[in-house]
């Protein structure tokens, strides 16, 4: 009996909603409610009131973004939650049209062609149920789909479009085209979103072969280098050359006919849009189809990118967030093509350690002046060519990167001697042989291979893997094998042991995923082909181009959704796999049965089971907290310094979205080395004043003053302002070759700077308090530490030295010290930020830096602070989270004996308290970050809750010094951290036990600590 088609759409249909309803309500069931960190709270505040956004944008994004925002219905709190929404939503869709993907790839490969019979369509449609809510569940997309980023629409841009192509496979032909117009509009509009989805291309152009020619193996061949070129030509030149031209243009009609600015702009738009309707009218009139479909598909595709022009209407509206300034033609350029962050080399360059040749100028870009456009120049360093290769794998001269290469490639190379102005120097050089073996053990095997094996075999924990067996890696739940990977799994700490995200898998989805390719390669070859190629396209080939250095800020799966995709089309394969063998050995209604209970379990089910709280964000107000926390450890009107994302982002979310503290200016000190975030601090943001510099614009100008060396000429501090004025200078007398080479730079004259202190101001203002006078100095000497000054640096001083004390400068804890330039002896704590204060803080107890305001910092931690539900037991906390709160107990620690040393212990008890409310053992184990609070108990007396602490920080110190000497000494590669902190976790308490005369405890722990010494780093010899 045959099924009419009909009939089996209908339930197609059907169940494809059905899915996207399951997906959706578990998505809005763990969806964050808030702000996430990394890059969320930029895309939201970015979407909330379109503004602009770090490059290379994502303009459409922001206006999907903008629009679900406004279902907040006015209510600020809301807007992060709407977007989030946007998030889960767009995952959901992108769910159903995997589940249409598959079911019409199964049942075209089980049907050839011809109509569906009664029997076949519960298969199918499991198939398509197995394989989507496989991929609903695995660990990658299920956290992209509960957060405000870019990934999940990326997906359903791709989802969509790779549906759409076999929509067209099985259309008639003579409406077939419609489809080949939505796809290519779908892309130019995913542009605006992210471009990964450009990558499903050379599978498109497949299907489009396998349907409309005879196959063959060159033929197959072709199409692919056929479709690179496509991609090629798309990625390369049309969509950067699109707004070049209109450069070009720009050029001509401004510089060289003196027409006013974006008069070349609208002229190359005119001549371009004209020129497209004019070709499609003649295509038309002539009958020229495959002219037609050319023109048509580039209109729509450049349709689509026009999203871009909301970036620079944005930016000339000149909003708070408004990164890069792409208000102009030339600034878009620099903007889209992402070139503040520096190129990669893809097909040539030079290894790490190549020595440079030489140096020259080159044009980096245009800025406007006097309406005109001149042109500014950057440095271009030309190596020895002998360091030169193909296919460049190892090119970044971080020392700390170099030691990865080293281990990873397993660096022996060769010498090679090169005549330098300090005399001939020996130079290792890798080997080619290396550099592919660090591009396949690390970039493949660790940065692809692992996040793979993450979503289908299982994962280790939550915590950033870089190289080590105890963290970040995948597992299988299979003991034995694990433990010959990853040590005894046996003997693992608790808290990893114990940790939400250790999910095990036991190979299941993997072994579906394998089966369905077995089961595709026997029934239909040529769609294996298309789907193999989705799959390395979307991951191996982003490898490739990505060309990632090694330690990574964080975990970078989320770039490789696609390739999880196309394997998931193989995991509902796999169910026909199943199915088809069971069918062999019973009949239909029990094999489809059977086969469907071991399918479910197997995969979604097991996924779910596995992945639920650890993908649970419901309840979770951290990274919003965290973000007004900074800004409350501040007083009114105050200047914030931050570094990361992470203590950026949450803030600026916090003032841009939820109006928290808009009277600080919050300033990243990574941006303040561009020009262009330096002007945009010149202006008023909210109720804050512009940020104070006596330089004017132009002098922080692009290739002005990028790195100024110290060159001390005279032994003596000098006051901070002459400083700012002589460094300001274009006075060749103020300026000095360093190179030889003819070629002059400022440089600062000395390395001690005198902040002068006006005594009646700073305590009128509150910068000093009553309680401080007696540590109040007449002047700042500000001993500048390094040997150069780079422009972030120059931006620093400019507004110290024009600020003159009035309004308050902070640095929030997180910046790295090294950033602080010897700032940190006048550096007061009061929260989460410190301030900068003209005291004399010798002999003061601190934190990493600086004395501690008790009276402000106890207000503030006990008072005004918040930290979203993090003491909640239902509220997963995972390592971002984990290791914040790790050091806001040592913050609470800290507080407390300073209050003691104060001789204010009921105070001092309550913050011990209030830490260990907030941040209960419970949620994280007492380890190194707690002992603060060890000592500041003893100091009250109370050696009972003493002990108790101590007793788990020894325990868990000692269950990882364990766990690690047990390792070979190979194994224990990138375990220093985790070594150096359990060790000097037992030393510092030995010491404690032994001050506070707590004998059983130094007892114990004294042999252990011989023992521990030699087992890590003991070397006969």
């Amino acid at each position: 009996m045959i099924r009419k088609p009909d009939q089996y759409n209908s339930l197609n249909n059907l169940i494809g909603w059905i899915t996207l309803v399951l997906s959706a309500s578990v998505y809005l069931l763990t969806v964050e409610p808030t702000v996430s960190f990394w890059d969320c709270g930029e895309f939201i505040l970015s979407a909330w009131k379109l503004q602009v956004g770090h490059p290379p944008g994502a303009p459409f994004f922001l206006i999907l973004g903008r629009i679900f925002s406004l279902f907040s219905l006015g209510d600020q709190s809301k807007a992060a939650m709407m977007i989030n929404i946007l998030s889960a939503l767009a995952s959901a869709f992108t769910i159903m049209f995997l589940f249409w993907t598959i079911t019409h790839i199964t049942r075209r490969i089980i049907t050839r062609g011809e109509q569906i019979q009664k029997k076949q369509i519960v298969p199918v449609l499991f198939a398509g149920l197995i394989g989507a809510l496989g991929y609903a569940f695995s660990d990658t997309f299920w956290f992209s789909a509960v957060e405000g980023e870019v990934y999940a629409t990326s997906s359903l841009f791709t989802a969509v479009v790779f549906w759409a192509i076999l929509k067209w496979e099985e259309e008639k032909p003579k409406f077939s085209g419609r489809w080949i117009i939505l796809i290519a509009y779908l892309m130019g509009l995913s542009i605006g979103v992210h471009l990964l989805n450009l990558l499903v291309i050379p599978a498109i152009v497949l299907v489009f072969y396998f349907k409309n020619y005879r196959v063959t193996a060159a033929g197959v061949a072709k199409t692919l280098l056929f479709s690179a070129g496509i991609l090629g030509v798309l990625v390369f030149i049309l969509l950067p050359y699109i707004v070049k031209i209109a450069g070009w243009f720009e050029i001509i009609f401004v510089n060289g006919v003196g027409l006013p600015y974006n008069s070349g702009l609208y002229i190359y738009l005119l001549l371009l849009i004209g020129g497209l309707v004019w070709g499609i009218k003649y295509s038309i009139t002539k009958k020229r189809k495959i002219l037609n479909y050319s023109l048509t598909i580039l209109t729509v595709i450049m349709l689509g990118y026009s999203s871009y022009a909301m970036i620079m209407i944005r930016a000339q509206a000149r909003p708070p967030m408004n990164q890069n300034d792409p208000s102009d033609l030339f600034s878009l350029i620099y903007y889209i093509n992402r070139e503040q962050y520096g190129s990669t080399p893809l097909f040539t360059g030079a290894y790490y350690s190549a020595p440079v040749k030489s140096v020259k100028e080159k044009v980096a870009g245009y800025i406007k002046e006097d309406g005109k456009y001149k042109k500014y120049q950057r440095n271009n360093y030309v190596f020895d060519e002998r360091f030169t290769t193909g296919f460049p794998r190892m090119y970044s001269t971080d020392r700390n990167h170099i030691r990865e290469y080293e281990y990873w490639g397993d660096i022996k190379g060769e010498k090679i001697s090169i005549n330098t102005s300090q005399g001939p120097q020996d130079f290792v050089c890798p080997t080619f042989t290396e550099n592919l073996r660090f591009f396949f053990k690390y970039q493949v095997g660790y940065m692809y291979w692992r996040y793979f094996l993450w979503n289908f075999v299982g994962r280790q924990n939550d915590i950033q893997g870089n190289g080590n067996v105890l963290n970040g890696n995948w597992i299988s739940g299979i003991n034995a094998l694990d433990s010959n990977r990853l040590g005894d799994q046996e003997t693992l700490p608790d808290d990893l042991r114990k940790n939400p995200a250790r999910n095990t898998y036991f190979f299941l989805p993997l072994l579906f995923g394998l089966l369905g390719i077995g089961w595709q390669y026997l029934k239909d070859k040529n769609s294996l082909i298309v789907i193999a190629i989705l799959f390395i396209m979307t991951g191996l080939a982003i490898v490739v181009y990505l060309n990632q250095y090694p330690l990574q800020p964080r975990e970078r799966d989320y770039a490789y959704s696609g390739s999880f995709y196309a394997f998931s089309i193989w995991i509902g394969m796999g169910f026909f796999f199943i199915y088809e063998s069971l069918l062999r050995l019973m009949n239909h209604k029990i094999s489809v049965t059977l086969a469907m209970l071991v399918s479910l379990l197997a995969v979604p089910v097991l996924l779910v089971m596995q992945n639920w709280d650890d993908h649970d964000r419901s309840g979770r107000y951290t990274a919003r907290d965290i973000g007004a926390n900074y800004l409350n450890s501040c007083a009114e009107n105050a200047i914030l310094f931050t570094y990361g994302d992470n203590d950026s982002f949450p803030v600026w979310y916090a003032q841009d979205v939820e109006g928290i503290r808009t009277d600080i200016r919050v300033a990243n000190l990574s941006y303040l080395s561009a020009g262009w975030y330096i002007d945009m601090m010149r202006q008023k943001a909210y109720e804050s004043e512009p940020l104070p510099f006596s330089l004017p614009s132009e002098k922080y100008r692009p290739g002005e003053r990028e790195q100024l060396p110290v060159y001390e000429q005279v032994n003596r501090p000098y006051n901070i302002q002459e400083i700012v004025d002589f460094v300001g200078l274009d006075d060749k007398r103020a300026k000095i070759d360093f190179t030889g080479r003819g070629d002059f730079f400022n440089y600062v004259p000395a390395a001690r700077f005198i902040i002068p202190v006006d005594s009646s101001q700073v305590l009128a203002n509150g910068t000093v308090k009553d309680y401080q006078t007696d540590r109040l100095l007449e002047n700042v000497i500000w001993t500048y530490k390094g040997s150069e000054l780079y422009k972030n640096d120059l931006a620093i001083l400019d507004m110290i030295a024009t600020n003159n004390w009035e309004r308050p400068i902070y640095y929030a804890t997180t910046v790295p010290p090294s950033n602080y330039r010897g700032l940190e002896e006048y550096f007061q704590m009061e929260g989460l930020a410190y301030r900068i204060v003209p005291l004399d803080t010798t002999g003061t107890i601190s934190g990493d830096a600086g004395y501690i305001d008790t009276k402000e910092m106890y207000e503030n931690v006990m008072n005004r602070f918040k930290w979203g539900n993090a003491n909640d037991p239902h509220v997963y906390l995972d390592e971002n989270n984990r290791r914040m709160f790790n050091n806001f107990r040592r913050m609470f620690g800290i507080l407390a004996l300073r209050l003691v040393e104060e001789g204010d212990t009921l105070k001092a008890k309550e913050v011990i308290d209030r830490g260990l409310e907030i941040i209960p053992r419970e949620k994280i184990e007492y380890d190194y970050y707690a002992i603060n609070l060890v000592e500041a108990y003893l100091q009250l007396g109370d050696a009972e809750s003493a002990v108790g602490i101590m007793n788990s920080i020894i325990e868990r110190s000692k269950q990882y010094l364990d766990y690690i000497i047990r390792l070979n000494r190979p194994e224990r590669y990138g375990l220093d951290l985790e070594t150096a902190l359990s060790w000097q976790s037992v030393i510092t308490l030995l010491n404690i036990s032994s001050n506070y005369g707590l004998d059983s405890i130094f007892k114990e722990l004294e042999p252990e600590l011989n023992m521990y010494y030699n087992e890590l780093y003991y070397r006969p010899g």
